[in-house]
């Protein structure tokens, strides 16, 4: 009865920590894109939540999980399975949607200064579609 709880409690843990990071197959590319670029912000880093996930539950932990952590602890070692690849996964996650905020503050930015610019008459509105259209494909990653 004690391993049927066990069995049900490590399937649980790895359920919930493949549902909670990682990205899709489109985030992957434009994270890729991101390197290629030079604008990735790297806040976590991906080799350190894969072999901090070694450890009861740390990977879970570094990746700003703290509930899977306390399931993948309670699951170690079994949890060894998962928590790597979840901390690998996190630490992405983490550094894309970082990456996302800041490339996006970083446009409206520069596109407040251009409506600025059109609105003080200091550029007409030819000037303002193009450098818009610079704005917008600087910051297309997609």
């Amino acid at each position: 009865m004690k391993s049927m709880k066990l069995i049900v409690l490590v399937f649980i843990a790895m359920i919930v920590s493949s549902c909670a990071t990682g990205l899709n197959s489109i985030q992957e590319r434009e994270y890729q894109a991101f390197v290629h670029n030079d604008v990735l912000v790297k806040e976590k880093n991906p080799t350190t939540g894969a072999l901090l996930g070694i450890l009861p539950g740390f990977g879970s932990f570094y990746v700003r999980e703290p509930g899977l952590g306390i399931v993948n602890l309670l699951t170690w070692p079994f949890s060894v399975l998962w928590d790597p690849v979840s901390g690998y996964g996190g630490s992405k996650s983490i550094n894309y949607d970082i990456t996302k905020y800041q490339l996006k503050k970083n446009k409206n930015k520069e596109l407040r200064a251009l409506d600025e610019e059109l609105k003080l008459s200091e550029i007409n509105n030819k000037q303002y579609l193009l450098k818009k259209r610079k704005i917008d494909q600087k910051y297309d990653y997609e």
